[in-house]
């Protein structure tokens, strides 16, 4: 029998991977923007490389202190692979949607991930989605349509790079849910290799002189993406992927609060009406979630990972 302990414990953990994955929506939404500014200016792959060699900033202490062998002790090697590939996918599809079409068209392909991962853990991961639940993540998504507005723009061909890239991060998201015992280091840090290996390739021909402050930013991309995933990736060890994956909805708040920030855009109230309709959605599927499961506490790995 559960003791009041074990539930106790379980609820701290499904807050715990709710609050990094609110945080990880966040530095996302900044590394969205900077991303744009980059590639408008740059190569896909000269940014992937310098974004990647960032990354290296914060993985590298990580990776002494787990062992570097360690990055090739892992599990399911075929579907390590996969996941690095679809995580790789969805980096180079984004930026190249984004040099293409505006960044808030682009996130209304990426709020449809949720969908995706819902219906993905249902038949993958064994996680039950009620009617109520599956209910309110399609209002999500219709909130995210009304406060987006898709232009026209997005019926061109770079749209199929939005479409395919938030399909490949959906599926990254729950393949790292189903590869959790796997350290969070070695997660990322393979789909950061991958990345800088693409890079390489696609940056053949394309290389450009930069400033100062241009290396500073490709360098500065790669350290918010690699905290990014980091805390995104602990967040999918803590609590179902199709619990955390409404939360990617707060995308298009943060979005909202750095454009006004940093480039004195305030949110119109079609922007506000779809913001509340996300928001209340995403409480639901919170609250839902609560009543029905929790996290056994032996799905969470050892201290260390």
């Amino acid at each position: 029998m559960t003791t009041k302990t074990g539930v106790a414990n379980a609820g701290n953990l499904i807050m715990t991977g709710v609050l990094l994955m609110l945080l990880g929506d966040l530095l996302f939404a900044l590394n969205d923007a900077m991303g744009k500014w980059l590639v408008a200016s740059f190569a896909v792959g000269q940014v992937l490389v310098i974004r990647s060699i960032g990354a290296f900033i914060v993985l590298g202490p990580m990776i002494l202190r787990q062992g570097p062998m360690a990055l090739f002790r892992v599990e399911q090697k075929g579907l390590q692979f996969i996941r690095v590939f679809m995580a790789t996918c969805d980096v180079a599809l984004f930026y190249a949607a984004v040099a293409y079409l505006p960044l808030a068209d682009v996130m209304t392909f990426y709020m449809a991930g949720p969908i995706y991962i819902a219906a993905l853990s249902h038949f993958f991961l064994g996680e039950k989605i009620g009617w109520r639940r599956w209910l309110a993540v399609l209002i999500g998504f219709a909130g995210v349509v009304i406060a987006l507005r898709p232009s026209m723009a997005m019926l061109s061909l770079p749209s199929l790079f939005g479409l395919a890239g938030s399909l490949a991060f959906a599926l990254s998201l729950v393949m790292s849910r189903y590869l959790r015992s796997t350290s969070d280091t070695t997660l990322v840090t393979w789909q950061t290799i991958a990345a800088l290996v693409t890079g390489i390739v696609l940056s053949v021909g394309h290389w450009q002189s930069a400033t100062l402050i241009d290396w500073s930013g490709m360098l500065l991309l790669g350290i918010v993406a690699s905290c990014a995933h980091l805390l995104i990736t602990r967040s999918l060890k803590l609590a179902p992927a199709s619990l955390l994956a409404p939360l990617q909805y707060t995308l298009l708040l943060w979005a909202s609060v750095l454009g006004y920030l940093f480039f004195n855009d305030i949110p119109d109230a079609q922007i506000i009406i779809g913001a509340a309709i996300i928001v209340v959605a995403g409480l639901f599927i919170f609250h839902r979630k609560n009543l029905k499961e929790t996290v056994p506490v032996e799905a969470v790995p050892p201290d260390g990972h």
